[in-house]
């Protein structure tokens, strides 16, 4: 049993170390994928069943397993998801015949549709800060880059004064997984951009130094919560009722793209997502709005009414 633990141990340790270094993962990923991994392997050496020799079968009872101890769709997905990588790692290694998740159906679940805000509660949020001030002059550079670039909240804070090209219109963005992607900048955006940078930076910074684009008055950059506070602060001045959040700009960014008829691999470069999957939710989002509008407007499809009394 010692020995089944030691090998297990090692095969894990060899799968992380790949998962960083070839696959270049985020780290949260490679911990979720460990720990599903760390699962696995712990059944089967209660089972008293080698890496090797573990079968389909195996591997469906483990899923059923898990769907009996509540795990969610949507987390068993993820967990077949993390042996299929393992199990591929080991095939590619020689150190397995075979991947026993072959074949396997992904558990299916229900995706949300994002939340996203309309073009004119866009607007009025654009135009809630005070521009007369240097702080609404910045506010209004974050907003408007957030939503022409639909940046992950943390790409935005970390955006340095480097990282904007107002010239050429965009930004260079280090995303999940220590991947560079480049962004457009709308012009919109530019001209924002170039207007804090050019008098409400300086004004905030005081004869500071500081490598990051957007800063706060003590000199630093913003951190995501802080961004949040200032976010939910104007949506309340725009008369926005939504729960807001800067992923939900994100989210904005992209459904407005895609219902204007933006390619989806474009999208998909833009928001920095490794697979077009994850992407298409925005196509069934503009679908749900296609069937709402058709609902309301063709006649035929009208709910009849009442005939009316004489």
């Amino acid at each position: 049993m010692l020995e089944n633990h030691l090998v297990s141990d090692a095969l894990l340790d060899a799968f992380v170390t790949f998962l960083r270094a070839e696959r270049n993962l985020a780290p949260k990923t490679v911990d979720a994928y460990a720990m599903d991994v760390r699962d696995w392997l712990g059944e089967l050496t209660r089972r008293k069943i080698a890496v090797e020799a573990a079968t389909r079968d195996d591997v469906l009872e483990h899923l059923a397993w898990l769907s009996r101890k509540g795990l969610a769709p949507r987390s068993r997905a993820r967990h077949l998801a993390a042996l299929r990588g393992f199990h591929r790692f080991l095939e590619d290694e020689k150190l397995s015949p075979g991947n026993p998740t072959d074949d396997l159906d992904t558990p299916k679940h229900a995706r949300k549709l994002p939340i996203f805000l309309t073009l004119d509660e866009v607007e009025a949020l654009l135009k809630a800060p005070d521009t007369s001030a240097a702080a609404g002059l910045r506010d209004r550079a974050m907003i408007e880059v957030l939503y022409a670039t639909g940046l992950r909240v943390s790409e935005l804070v970390k955006l340095g004064i480097n990282d904007v090209n107002l010239v050429d219109g965009y930004v260079m963005v280090m995303g999940k997984g220590r991947k560079e992607r480049i962004v457009p900048l709308g012009r919109h955006a530019i001209e924002h951009v170039r207007a804090y940078v050019a008098s409400a930076r300086p004004t905030i910074l005081k004869g500071r130094e500081s490598s990051a684009l957007f800063v706060t008055p003590r000199g630093k950059g913003f951190s995501r919560m802080g961004f949040w506070k200032l976010l939910r602060r104007h949506a309340r001045t725009a008369g926005i009722t939504k729960e807001l959040s800067p992923h939900k700009l994100r989210h904005s960014f992209a459904t407005h793209l895609v219902e204007r008829g933006a390619d989806l691999r474009a999208v998909q470069a833009m928001l920095g997502h490794a697979d077009l999957a994850t992407t298409q939710i925005y196509t069934h989002v503009d679908s749900q709005r296609l069937r709402t509008t058709y609902d309301k407007h063709h006649p035929r499809s009208k709910a009849k009414r009442p005939p009316s009394a004489t």
